[in-house]
């Protein structure tokens, strides 16, 4: 006998609604056969019903009331993709209350209020899967829950916003500045009207919540994450990085230390010899490294109809499996522990220090005596002469704690012969600010 096909009610229908369908619609017959039943939408909730459509809505119905999808019994998966917290929130948590399975693309809301959906999941004995919250088309998240389940993740850094990598590509491969960059990513539709929350890194702290939550096993929410964005970045810092084999990329990253986790979203100075230095553009990667397995990336498109639509497509087919094996609601939160979150102060790395001094006898030595003072030595220092009785000095330290860092910036700051701190990025990627081990 044939099984009737599972029923699927859409919370929007935008960009990633709209690829969802079209998804869904290409690929019906492999979708069935893998699943073993169809999957169809039958209901999307729009603002406007009578506004064109990206994709062919003929075969299901478009409302306005959200209660004609949480309240149908016959709807049997909830695809949450309208965005922002309320009323996306409440519908999530009525439609798991209603006794239906939930598939969200939506990283704010998890960021912050995943504990209390994924409770809200785990007491309904319903599915509450997220793959579509993080990196679009990357299957990072099933990646982290289940293929590398078997491991201890030490260290996860990833490029997961692609308008910062897109700005950030073209400020070093053309020479441009970022004020020009950013409008360019604006006119392309890579950046919003308002860009702060991916220039100012609120975007990738999101997604680096969510995934450090999952892959050390102990939740993580926004707040932990420390978050600076890349408007300081010029032309001239991306020269520097060129001169010392770096690249320069908003860098998420997240790691263990003694049973604390370490979150951190910041622009970075990446040697070329690390995997992440060569992901250009819009794409995103994420490169993880376990006990077991050693390191692993995983690379592709990180936004976008359609890779955010395979996304939700392969969550939805995830929920049909366990509909078929009674096994909804089996692996929804992974947190066991309650680990702390490390303090600012402690965290390690080396620095890049571009600064703008007199040029005179033993500006240099006074310098290297300041940061000996704050216990910091120097892997590089690069001095270039500008016009006056002025010089460009940039100082690369070796790893050392952001505490001491603050310590030697103290000691610039009252320093009568430096003239600017123009800029302080940290390197990361190796053992040493070279990336060599």
């Amino acid at each position: 006998m044939q099984k009737l096909p599972l029923k699927i009610g859409l919370l929007g229908l935008g960009t990633v609604g709209s690829g969802v369908v079209k998804i869904l619609q290409d690929n019906q017959e492999s979708i069935s056969i893998k699943v073993g039943r169809g999957v169809e939408v039958v209901k999307a909730l729009v603002r406007n019903p009578d506004l064109p459509r990206a994709v062919n809505c003929d075969s299901f119905t478009l409302t306005t009331d959200a209660r004609d999808i949480i309240d149908d019994p016959e709807i049997d998966i909830v695809v949450e993709v309208m965005g922002s917290i309320e009323p996306a929130r409440s519908y999530i948590i009525e439609s798991l209350k209603s006794g239906k399975n939930v598939v969200t693309a939506n990283k704010d809301l998890l960021a912050l209020h995943g504990r209390e959906l994924l409770d809200a999941a785990k007491e309904a004995g319903k599915d509450l899967l997220f793959e579509a919250s993080v990196a679009g088309g990357i299957p990072i998240v099933a990646a982290l829950k289940h293929s590398l389940a078997g491991n201890q993740i030490k260290q996860l850094a990833g490029i997961i916003n692609g308008t910062t990598n897109y700005i950030l590509t073209a400020m070093a491969d053309q020479g441009r500045d970022y004020a020009d960059v950013l409008k360019e990513a604006q006119d392309l539709g890579y950046a919003e009207a308002d860009p702060s929350s991916d220039v100012d890194g609120l975007d990738a702290a999101r997604k680096l919540a969510i995934l450090a939550s999952i892959a050390f096993g102990s939740r993580v929410t926004i707040h932990d994450v420390f978050t600076e964005g890349i408007s300081k970045i010029s032309k001239v810092d991306l020269a520097y990085a060129r001169e010392l084999d770096c690249s320069v990329k908003l860098l998420a990253l997240a790691q263990e230390d003694e049973e604390r986790i370490e979150v951190r979203v910041h622009p970075a100075f990446i040697p070329n010899s690390h995997p992440l230095s060569s992901v250009k553009g819009v794409f995103n990667a994420v490169y993880v490294v376990g006990d077991a397995v050693g390191e692993t990336m995983f690379y592709g498109r990180g936004a976008g109809s359609l890779p955010t639509g395979s996304a939700v497509v392969s969550d939805l087919m995830q929920v049909a499996h366990n509909l078929e094996t009674y096994a909804n609601g089996s692996l929804n939160c992974t947190c066991y522990r309650q680990l702390e979150i490390k303090p600012v102060s402690e965290f390690k790395s080396a620095y890049y220090v571009r600064l703008n001094v007199k040029d005179e006898p033993r500006v240099l030595a006074s310098l290297a005596h300041m940061f000996a003072e704050a216990g910091i030595s120097f892997a590089s220092i690069i001095q270039k002469p500008k016009p006056g009785q002025e010089a460009e000095i940039v100082l690369v330290t070796h790893p050392c704690q952001e505490g001491q860092l603050q310590q030697a910036v103290e000691y610039l700051k009252v320093y009568s012969k430096v003239l600017d701190i123009c800029n302080i990025i940290r390197v990361e990627g190796g053992q040493s600010w070279s990336g060599r081990d």
